[in-house]
């Protein structure tokens, strides 16, 4: 299993929200270059980066925070948040990217998801499955959808995603454990790779998630910038 620490970006600040709510944020730095070596120092595999002011407006607004990241470390970068044309798919790509993550308009349109596979590989897509209580949420999560998160990734996959980031809105940056019920469902029905993302406190939620059988990858947000995971950061095979 990988490890993703997350950098979420607002402003050109590292922030943090809780259950996706601008309202809620801690601003930890900013100098994100900083951090982005810090946690590849510490032994990540890749870096997980958000657009917040592209999540919340639609519109990439940290480009030039993502690029200088990108060319500052060696470990490799995914990037979600605002990614809801094929130009700004593109635009991420020449920042640097290494995976894309479409949120919202994967949400809206599966032949959107299809396209991008089809001009970039779906190796290099991810779509990121945002939800509250079951049922997919969309635009920084400001609003749910009566859309069954488990039959998104299944169109997700259909449509060539190479792989699905799950996300739990009530779990995200309470330090409250993953939603690990959810994780095993998923994994039961899908065959492409599966990061499972929010509620990780500690290295023992960490350990539960890397004992599931095929799950590739685990996101660390707030339990990083709190010390309830210090580095180095565990390995897991």
């Amino acid at each position: 299993m990988l490890l993703l620490p997350a950098i979420d970006l607002m402003g050109g600040e590292v922030v943090r929200l809780k259950r996706g709510l601008a309202s809620e944020k801690t601003v930890y730095s900013r100098d994100p270059v900083a951090f982005a070596q810090k946690w590849e120092a510490a032994g990540a595999d890749w870096l997980h980066l958000v657009d917040l002011d592209a999540a919340f407006g639609g519109e990439p607004k940290n480009l030039d925070h993502v690029a200088s990241i990108c060319a500052a470390v060696n470990i490799p970068c995914e990037l979600g948040g605002g990614m809801r044309t094929l130009e700004n798919v593109r635009a991420a790509f020449s920042a640097g990217i290494s995976r894309v993550i479409l949120g919202t308009k994967a949400a809206e349109s599966g032949d959107f998801i299809r396209e991008v596979c089809g001009e970039f590989g779906g190796d290099r897509i991810a779509v990121g499955i945002d939800a509250n209580n079951g049922l997919v949420a969309v635009k920084g999560w400001t609003e749910t959808t009566g859309r069954q998160a488990t039959e998104l990734a299944l169109a997700a996959q259909d449509a060539g995603a190479g792989t699905i980031i799950y996300t739990d809105i009530a779990t995200d940056g309470m330090l409250e454990g993953p939603n690990f019920s959810a994780m095993q469902n998923l994994l039961e029905i899908l065959d492409c790779q599966l990061i499972a993302s929010g509620g990780v406190s500690s290295v023992e939620d960490l350990k539960k998630l890397s004992a599931m059988q095929g799950l590739y990858g685990a996101i660390i947000g707030k339990a990083l910038y709190e010390g309830r995971i210090t580095p180095p950061l565990p390995q897991f095979a």
